[in-house]
């Protein structure tokens, strides 16, 4: 069978006039910031649609069904006038998006020019209404909005637990709404507060009839201050997350102090070297006492000469919490003084380092007590968030942070469809970058990441069931304090913590690793044994390791783990084959423009938005380059209305993209504020699928996704990848086009088209136009054709 699959036709390949508005189809060490050919560029238009509160980024954008659209407001500078100081999530009154394909449904924010606008959030669309601020009294005065509480009530704060990470409730991101209604005018509000412990808050939310939404605070809960939560070991750093196919919150745990290595470090680098200096990460020290103290302690031991040099630790900052997920989990709090936080250890409860990185799905949300799952198959990394395509099996996942990855996971059933979630079994892949284009090593030039796609291959990494890799996390649960200090330091429990304790404690991690934990002799050992026998010939002992060390086994195979803040990732809800999907790579710098690696590409310190197309079985093979930032060198005449650092993308139904930012306060721009941006992509034309046996003859047609201008005419010429196996033979063409012409070539390896509408049956705003069909006849076996 010849599979001609569904493949969106870009504006670059297709040449056409379907309007005058419209362009195209339809109208080791980082390189120095240079004038980036491209950057900044749009394939398409961008609009902006808002500017935050000075201090803030824009986090956790949604779209209600009646178009309405709101946001977070997360870590606004105090200073700013109310309401706007607070942390809070808000809609924009009065305003619906039409879902016709066009930026025409709202005008452009101005620049914020002056202090007074840069401290409010604006928008010409409709005012900000604040729904609920965080820190605020909910369900009966029993919790307050975004803060996490231990097992008898005591809010978790410094105020309370001295060495608590500072910031509760200010720190609202991704929103699901769940709908209660068949209308979708009432239902719940999830909220993810990002922090540590982690937080996620139900709020119920209603639409009057002139279409205001208001929230009930006092029926509003923290889901995370439950029992159900408490025995998954609790959540942390939930940042952005999904709704999924099956109406459910999906909350996504950015566990930065998951980072093993110190950015483009590996294992293997480790043992050939014979110790980690400069090469751990800050999670090798996740149960040592007061865990963030071991970036003092590092400086120290380099000024003794007891290590040869100092550095900080990858995600070291981030272990600021582990203490207060133990206080969440019902520990004693032996580690504390009147002075503040001491180096006693924790020596009853202690959070397990490998029940946070994962995505965690609030089913039966309307219930009283929802009920958290993780998808621990999924693998475990700093995740932003992930993106479950049409066939619910297949997901796309990306890791914020340096040196970090995008990654794939295929179920081998629709998750939804399992009826036991520990029964959910899939693959877990990474990437490869295999283009010669993206590294300066292989093309001798050190190409525009604007102008370079990148092609990717999918390294599988394992195959298990969400109980299996649960079982293995398990194995880890009873890890205290006292075992960082009675497994690597003359020490045992009921002896002081002297100075001398603590540093041969930290040496011999540093040297050896924490054996507490996975250690670097297993994760080389399950490398080399994927290397000889395939990720299915581990021994059964090491299957574990890319599950919970995803990353480092990632990069011992040699897997491109080199993006730098994978902060987006989406698609149209219930995505087919043929659908576009977006990732937003928030700065590309670091290890994608050094000279290593399988990307080696100039610098562009505003980032850069990705596009892949879904193949039949929801593959992707290539990322193209739409949306560049800014250099951090441009001139704000050039940055000013550029994407600058992109954070969250949110796929509408019409297929425009919005885009947050989080960037506040850099440079190139003459104002410090994030902002929203509307993505409006070009019109493009869509190949859909044909199953085609050997020497028969199919139908393929071709549409044009939307029309926001209108459609005068076009001409396009599609080509087949591969004329030795597919070829087109005949091209029909709907009534209502009036005017039509086409020519094949000889070889049936391209089509020319040429039509019109010349009695203006097509609408402007109209969407999935039929422009042609293609008689398309397979010449050989299976083929993915590509057309151009």
């Amino acid at each position: 069978m010849v599979d001609f699959t569904r493949r969106q036709v870009l504006s670059q390949s297709v040449a056409a006039a379907l309007g005058a508005s419209v362009i195209g189809v339809a109208s080791g060490e980082e390189v120095e910031e240079s004038d980036t050919d491209g950057a900044p560029s749009v394939k398409g238009s961008l609009k902006r649609f808002s500017t935050t509160a000075f201090g803030a980024e824009v986090t956790g954008p949604f779209v209600f069904e009646d178009g309405s659209l709101l946001y977070s407001l997360q870590h606004p500078e105090g200073e700013n006038p109310e309401p706007f100081g607070r942390a809070a999530v808000g809609y924009f009154s009065g305003f619906q998006f039409t879902f016709d394909g066009s930026n025409d449904d709202f005008q452009e924010v101005s620049v914020p020019d002056t202090e007074e606008k840069q401290r409010q959030v604006r928008s010409t669309a409709g005012d900000y209404e604040i729904l609920v601020q965080g820190r605020e009294p909910i369900n009966g005065g029993e919790e307050r909005l975004g803060v996490v509480q231990t097992p008898d009530g005591t809010d978790i704060t410094p105020d309370n637990f001295p060495g608590a990470k500072g910031g509760v409730g200010a720190g609202p991101d991704c929103n699901q709404f769940v709908p209660t209604d068949e209308d979708g005018t009432e239902g719940y509000l999830f909220t993810n507060w990002e922090n540590v412990p982690g937080n996620i808050s139900r709020v119920p939310l209603s639409q009057d009839e002139n279409g205001e939404w208001s929230a009930d605070p006092d029926a509003a809960m923290n889901v995370v201050n439950t029992e159900a939560f408490r025995e998954l070991g609790g959540t942390r750093t939930n940042c952005y997350g999904d709704l999924s196919p099956w109406n459910t919150m999906i909350s996504a745990e950015e566990n930065y102090a998951h980072a093993r290595l110190h950015l483009r470090a590996t294992v293997g680098d480790i043992i050939e070297s014979g110790t980690g200096e400069g090469l751990l990460g800050g999670c090798q020290f996740w149960n040592r006492p007061n865990p963030p103290g071991i970036v003092d302690a590092i400086n120290t031991y380099a000024e003794d000469g007891d290590i040869s040099e100092a550095w900080t630790p990858q995600g070291a900052w981030s272990q600021v919490g582990n203490e207060g997920l133990a206080y969440y989990l019902g520990a004693e709090t032996s580690d504390l003084s009147d002075s503040g936080n001491t180096t006693r250890p924790i020596a009853d409860v202690y959070p397990n380092p490998y029940r946070f990185g994962y995505f965690v799905d609030i089913r039966q949300p309307a219930a009283e007590m929802p009920q958290p799952i993780k998808y621990w198959v999924m693998g475990r990394a700093a995740w932003e968030a992930p993106d479950i395509q049409g066939d619910r099996k297949t997901v796309y996942m990306c890791s914020d942070g340096d040196s970090k990855g995008i990654y794939k996971f295929v179920a081998d059933e629709a998750i939804d469809s399992y009826d036991d979630t520990d029964d959910i079994a899939g693959t877990l892949y990474a990437p490869k970058i295999t283009n010669d284009a993206a590294s300066a090593a292989e093309s001798d030039s050190r190409n525009s990441p604007a102008q370079t796609p990148l092609e990717v291959e999918w390294l599988e990494l394992g195959h298990a069931t969400n109980s299996e890799v649960r079982s293995w996390i398990a194995e880890y649960d009873g890890v205290t304090q006292a075992d960082y200090l009675s497994t690597h330091a003359d020490w045992a429990e009921g002896d002081e913590v002297t100075d001398e304790v603590l540093k041969q404690a930290d040496l011999s991690v540093i040297e050896n690793g924490n054996r507490n934990y996975i250690t670097n002799e297993e994760i080389v050992e399950w490398a080399e044994q994927y290397e000889a026998n395939g990720p299915d010939g581990v021994d059964e002992e090491l299957r574990r390791v890319p599950f919970l060390e995803t990353r480092a086994a990632a990069k011992e195979i040699g897997a491109s783990i080199e993006f730098n803040k994978a902060e987006g990732v989406d698609t149209v809800d219930n995505s087919q084959p043929g659908d576009f999907i977006y990732f937003g790579i928030s700065e590309f710098n670091d290890a994608l423009a050094d000279d290593s690696g399988d990307i080696q590409m100039d610098r562009v310190d505003g980032g850069v938005v990705y596009r892949g197309v879904l193949e039949s079985d929801y593959n992707v093979s290539t990322l193209e380059p739409v949306i560049t930032g800014p250099d951090f060198t441009d001139s704000p005449e050039d940055a000013n209305d550029a994407l600058r650092n992109i954070d969250n993308v949110y796929t509408m139904r019409d297929g425009r993209v919005l885009c947050c930012e989080d960037g506040f306060g850099g440079p190139a721009r003459s104002y410090p504020n994030d902002g929203l941006y509307v993505y409006q992509p070009n019109v493009v034309v869509s190949a859909n699928s044909a199953a085609v046996g050997s020497g028969s003859t199919g139908t393929v047609p071709l549409t044009a996704s939307s029309l926001p201008a209108g459609f005068s005419g076009a001409r396009l010429t599609v080509t087949v990848s591969n004329p030795d196996i597919a070829s087109i033979t005949g091209v029909s063409f709907p009534d209502s086009l009036g005017l039509t012409e086409s020519s094949i070539s000889d070889d049936g390896s391209s089509a020319t088209i040429r039509v019109a509408d010349v009695d203006t049956n097509v609408q402007s705003g109209a969407m999935d136009v039929s422009l042609a069909t293609l008689d398309v006849r397979a010449n050989g076996c299976l083929l993915y054709t590509s057309l151009s």
